[in-house]
């Protein structure tokens, strides 16, 4: 029996009333000690599962089979206390998010392990192996996928309406982060709507990952270990994730700062970038406003980079990131492997350009570069030629919640 793309499941969820306290931000996005502040005095915090380090003492290796065992146990003792609380019978949920203005909505369910092999579920990133080990071996403890993966897919009038029909009632839950994001859980049961978006998403070619390669791999490491023992619709076949509309989705730059000048005064480097570059000093500072433009901040002053030559027709070689890797970072200042050089460091837009003078102006970094988002066309772009963008090209905000909606792997 094949899997849908993407398939309705009982998921496990906090009672509406625990809803606030559960949410958390992703394990990602957190270090141990940050996790350990935001989860003081609120033991029902999903941190507790997805930072369970914070429960042990101070120095416990981060992979150690502790740290997966008390996870597997906070979630149990989360589940018999009725903190969590699993549906009766499958299900989509609608995820609507909001940071100010903001707002994208988009369906919780079981994206197809088979799809994401093949490459239906489209990749844009590579995978680290000790990450992907980290994720196998939380999942494999929980059994449960609790952290989503965020996708994106092109809209289909059906979906519109289906979510729009479930919008119309209050949501099971709504909870404001820590951030001021705006987190809405409605539950999608009536067996004709279930059926309905199902097939919206089995007409779609293709949807992608926006972010959470590492667990999206990993679900496909668990799925290939139990399926000698389970059937091909048992529930490993198909791994948590959020899906939106491609037009609804945020990405924000994602910007670099480099330690030194490769040897090179600053007039030195002005003058050898400029083979490759414009460089226009301005009194403000040089946010990009489209592609092919670059901001740049060396010794209290921006400029703005414009580039020469047009850029190739490759969808990864004609990336603003890649330009500014094969054009200035590796000839210039000698950065060839942005994953291993220590002398580069990357800065979420979100945090703004003043981040970027700051961590200039106090004398750790030597220049940085404002880059123009990458879009989520050149995105798909990528993807579809099954190619990957270079590290960090993608800042996706707003960012999920942990703990709305979790999957389990022993329902049938």
């Amino acid at each position: 029996m094949s899997v849908p793309l993407l398939r309705p499941f009982p998921g496990l969820r906090p009672a509406p009333r625990h809803a606030a306290q559960v949410a958390a931000p992703p394990y990602d996005v957190l270090s141990s000690d940050e996790a350990k502040v935001l989860a003081a005095g609120n033991p029902l915090s999903f941190l507790h599962i997805s930072k369970p380090e914070i429960d042990l003492p101070v120095g416990t290796d981060l992979y150690s089979p502790a740290v997966y065992a008390k996870a597997a146990e906070n979630l149990t003792s989360l589940i018999a206390q009725g903190v969590l609380v699993r549906d009766a019978k499958p299900c989509f949920y609608v995820y609507r998010l909001g940071m100010g203005e903001h707002v994208q909505t988009g369906i919780v369910g079981g994206g197809s392990v088979a799809a994401y092999d093949v490459n239906r579920i489209r990749k844009h990133e590579f995978t680290r192996p000790d990450k992907e080990d980290d994720r196998v071996r939380q999942i494999d403890s929980c059994d449960a996928q609790t952290g989503p993966v965020l996708l994106a897919h092109r809209n289909h009038p059906d979906l519109k309406a289906a979510i729009a029909a479930v919008t119309k009632a209050p949501p099971a839950y709504e909870v404001a982060a820590v951030d001021g994001n705006t987190h809405a859980i409605w539950v999608m049961d009536d067996a004709a709507m279930l059926n309905t978006v199902t097939k919206a998403f089995d007409a779609m070619p293709a949807i992608y990952i926006a972010d959470g390669h590492h667990r999206s791999a990993a679900a496909s490491r668990i799925a290939k270990a139990r399926r000698e023992s389970a059937g091909k619709d048992a529930a490993h076949e198909s791994f948590l994730v959020v899906t939106f509309p491609i037009e609804e989705m945020k990405i924000f730059d994602y910007n670099r700062v480099v330690k030194d000048l490769n040897g090179l005064s600053a007039a030195e480097f002005l003058t050898a970038i400029e083979g490759e570059f414009t460089v226009e000093p301005v009194a403000a500072q040089a946010r990009p406003a489209a592609p092919r433009s670059l901001g740049m901040y060396l010794k209290g002053q921006w400029y703005r980079l414009g580039v020469r030559n047009p850029p190739p027709a490759d969808p990864v070689a004609r990336l603003d990131v890649s330009l500014l890797s094969d054009r200035l970072l590796g000839p210039v200042l000698g950065i060839a492997d942005l994953r291993k050089d220590k002398r580069i460091d990357f800065v979420g837009g979100k945090r703004g350009l003043g981040e970027l003078e700051k961590r200039v102006d106090s004398g750790e970094m030597a220049v940085a570069f404002a880059l123009f988002a990458t879009s989520m066309e050149d995105l798909i772009a990528v993807a579809d030629a099954g190619q990957v963008m270079p590290p960090k090209s993608t800042w996706f905000e707003p960012k999920l919640a942990d703990g709305l909606v979790s999957y389990p792997l022993d329902w049938r």
